[in-house]
Parts: structure tokens; C-alpha cells; sequence
């Protein structure tokens, strides 16, 4: 591989990871169970109940305040994206300006890992999000090919200009996608479920099960203004997903311990589970020494005439 094709892939791998790293706040792999529980909003209709068509969503109202006032957490998990990506994940982040923190990402099979092998890496990419920028390390060998330098800086505002749309995609991820994003499209679906109660991890939860039509996401049973609906339809649109299923364990303070979900891309089917832990933990995240940094724009100038 030359030197620009070698770049092209590190520039590649580098953002695909930042998606996902920053997607880990908002996803997980089909978890089910059978509905056995109180029934959301339109199967309490069809019961005639009305104490339980309110519960789930009175539940889940909570867990959306609670979890979003945490502010932070510690995460790990894994996740696929079609034949793209699958990896592990694992790091701190904390949402309180939109989300930072560090992740350390381990790529486990997909094209991307292939890619990875290809150019020398080991499959692991240390990322670091900051309120304007994400930072990737992909480690020595593309450092090799990069002057030295460890780290791809990706600025927020310079991925919608360099990159259209997918940059559009990349920007809101990493800016807006919070743990409790899943809780508020369940909120918004009008079909949730609670499922019974399981043991995660050796704490005891409570387990909502919900399906996501993003065509049919309304603010009925919802606490989701018009503004807010809107950025989450968009958010799920541009990501190409129009339907998932959502799973979330819940523990006895309503803060997310477990989530889950699965559906369609555009590039193919999508599967992750999520844990949370260490609710209020100290996140620290700084941008890495200006010495060992190079912009994301550079690198695509260097190998534009190769293009």
C-alpha cells in the first residue's frame, strides 16, 4: 500500500472508530425477552388498563432525568456494524457539554479490522473526545507513515465541510449522543414494555423492551418537545436506521445499567450491548501535545492528487 492509500485508511478507520466510540453512549446487542411485564402504551389501550399503559413511560421518564443528570459514567461493550466493524470498547465519558472523554476501542473482525492488519496496527485505536475535536492514536505504524505523529485530529466544524453529509452524521454523534438518548426514543415510540426483572452483572434491574419506528415517533408519552423529537428523527435518520429494538436494564437508583439495541443500517445490520457503571466517576480528557498531532484536512490535502 503507498503511502497515500495508507493515509486514506488511517483517515478511514480513524472516523468510522469515532462514530462508533461515541455511539457506545447510545447503543447495545439484542437483548430480548418476552413480554411478560406491563405493556406499553398501546397495549395498555387494548387491555383497557390504564395504571398499566402509564407505568413503563412514568418509569422511564424517570430514568431519563436521573441518567442525564449523572453527567458521566465509566463504559464498556461491543458492537457490529455490517460487514464494516465489530469491536470492543472500553473508557469514561461524561455528557455534560455535549460528550468527552476517552475511549480505548479494539477492532475485532469487519473490513476495518482487515484494513487495520493491512497497514501495520494491531486493531486498537485510543480515542479522546473533546467538546470541539476528536482525537484517534492508531498507534506506531501510521504514526510512521504520519511524520511521527500519533494522533488524527478531527474538528467538529471542519467534518461537515470536508466531509458532507457523513461528516454531518460524525459531528451530531459526537456532540449530542448521550446514554440517555435510547431511554428518550423508547419514550417517543409509544411501545414499551417492561419485561420483568434480571440480574446484570450482579445488580439487580429492572428490564424495558421497545421497538423504535423512527417514522412513527411521537410526543404523546413522551416529555420531548417539538425540537427536541425533531433532532432525535434526524439523528436516527441520518445514521440510516428506520427501525430497532431497544432493550434497557434499569437499577434500583432509575440509572441505566445495561442497554441494548438492533436493527438496519444502510450498511448492513447493526447489534451492540452497552454497560454502565461508576455513575458521577471524573472523566479527564485533553487534547494530546500539538507535537504529536496532525489535522484530519491536512492529511486529506496530502492525498488528494492520489485520489
Amino acid at each position: 500500500m503507498g503511502m497515500s492509500g495508507f493515509r486514506r485508511a488511517g483517515i478511514t478507520l480513524a472516523a468510522v472508530a469515532a462514530i462508533a466510540g461515541a455511539a457506545g453512549c447510545q447503543s447495545g446487542s439484542g437483548g430480548s425477552g418476552s413480554s411478560d411485564g406491563s405493556s406499553g402504551s398501546e397495549g395498555g389501550k387494548k387491555a383497557g388498563a390504564g395504571v398499566a399503559a402509564v407505568s413503563p413511560i412514568a418509569a422511564l421518564r424517570t430514568v431519563d432525568q436521573q441518567t442525564d443528570g449523572a453527567k458521566s459514567a465509566k463504559v464498556d461493550g461491543t458492537m457490529m456494524m455490517g460487514p464494516t466493524v465489530s469491536f470492543t470498547m472500553n473508557g469514561a465519558l461524561e455528557w455534560t457539554d455535549g460528550v468527552t472523554g476517552t475511549v480505548d476501542m479494539k477492532y475485532t473482525g469487519g473490513t476495518m479490522a482487515d484494513a487495520m492488519k493491512k497497514i501495520g496496527g494491531d486493531g486498537t485505536i485510543k480515542a479522546r473526545y473533546l467538546s470541539d475535536a476528536y482525537y484517534a492514536n492508531m498507534g506506531d505504524a501510521l504514526a510512521a507513515q504520519m511524520g511521527g505523529k500519533h494522533w488524527i485530529r478531527y474538528g467538529y466544524e471542519d467534518l461537515s465541510k470536508v466531509m458532507g453529509a457523513a461528516g454531518d452524521v460524525m459531528k451530531d454523534q459526537m456532540q449530542n449522543t448521550t446514554p440517555d438518548k435510547a431511554v428518550k426514543a423508547l419514550l417517543a415510540s409509544g411501545d414499551v414494555k417492561k419485561v420483568g426483572e434480571d440480574d446484570v452483572r450482579g445488580v439487580p434491574t429492572t428490564h424495558y423492551s421497545g421497538t423504535v419506528d423512527v417514522a412513527e415517533l411521537t410526543q404523546k408519552n413522551s416529555t420531548l418537545d417539538a425540537g427536541q423529537l425533531q433532532a432525535l428523527k434526524e439523528q436516527l435518520t441520518k445514521a440510516g436506521i428506520t427501525t430497532e429494538k431497544v432493550d434497557i436494564w434499569v437499577d434500583k437508583n432509575d440509572l441505566l445499567v445495561k442497554k441494548t439495541e438492533s436493527g438496519q443500517l444502510k450498511t448492513g445490520a447493526f447489534n451492540s450491548t452497552v454497560f454502565y457503571s461508576g455513575y458521577g466517576t471524573e472523566v479527564s480528557a485533553e487534547a494530546p501535545p500539538t507535537a504529536d498531532t496532525i489535522d484530519f484536512t491536512k492529511l486529506i490535502k496530502q492525498q488528494a492528487p492520489a485520489s
